[in-house]
């Protein structure tokens, strides 16, 4: 079956086609741009190029696998409306993984591991996993004074992630290179089960963790005084 998977959580634009079949999850093609200020224009242009990398249409996909965060607002939500409103128009389902399960799935090699993200104002969001690759902790937003403390707690001896890398000496741990960002055939796999079992499709729910920085007035202030 011919998937298609994105994520936008992280200054990280993912679009990828993976193949889900009996035997596991393989890559087909892939677009990655790292642009914090360019989700909504680079999502769309990379889905069409990963399809004509493969020689596909839209109707060839038999499922979307969204990154569902934690990100920011603005960001996190046009790949949650790209994949909802494909998943509509092309009548399939649509599944949801936690983007920092796409950093800390496969960054597990048998020892606790903390993943992080950029949540800007000088927070993280972050989740820690066990040596097999379960999350154990989180998704939580946090400084990362108390995201190393949680970790401490768990025992991780090892940190992954964007978010790691920035505040790698605040956390204290060792921090491998690789995945930065969501990784898509991560979150493929995270995914696979219910595609091979052919699974209702499900409500794409944000994990914003926080309130958008822009919010509504509360009430109107006199033009007169």
């Amino acid at each position: 079956m011919l998937v298609l998977v994105v994520d936008s959580s992280t200054p990280a634009v993912t679009a990828a086609l993976v193949e889900v079949s009996a035997d596991g999850v393989a890559a087909r093609a892939q677009r990655c741009t790292v642009d914090a200020r360019a989700h909504g224009e680079l999502l769309a242009p990379q889905v069409d190029a990963v399809l004509a990398d493969v020689d596909a249409r839209p109707a060839d996909l038999a499922a979307i696998v969204a990154g569902l965060g934690p990100g920011p607002f603005t960001g996190l939500r046009v790949g949650l409306v790209t994949a909802a409103t494909m998943g509509q128009v092309l009548g399939i389902p649509t599944y949801g993984v936690c983007s920092l399960d796409g950093i800390g799935h496969p960054a597990a090699a048998g020892e606790p591991v903390l993943a992080a993200s950029d949540a800007r104002r000088r927070e993280v969001y972050w989740a820690v996993y066990d040596g097999a690759g379960q999350r154990i902790a989180g998704p939580n937003v946090d400084t990362p004074a108390v995201a190393a403390g949680r970790a401490r707690d768990l025992a991780v001896t090892v940190a992954v992630g964007d978010g790691a890398h920035r505040y790698a000496d605040v956390l204290g741990l060792p921090v491998r290179k690789e995945p930065r960002y969501p990784d898509a055939v991560a979150l493929a796999r995270l995914a696979a089960e219910r595609i091979r079992a052919g699974a209702p499709g499900e409500l794409l729910t944000p994990l914003y963790l926080r309130r958008p920085d822009a919010v509504a007035a509360t009430g109107h202030k006199p033009v007169l005084q």
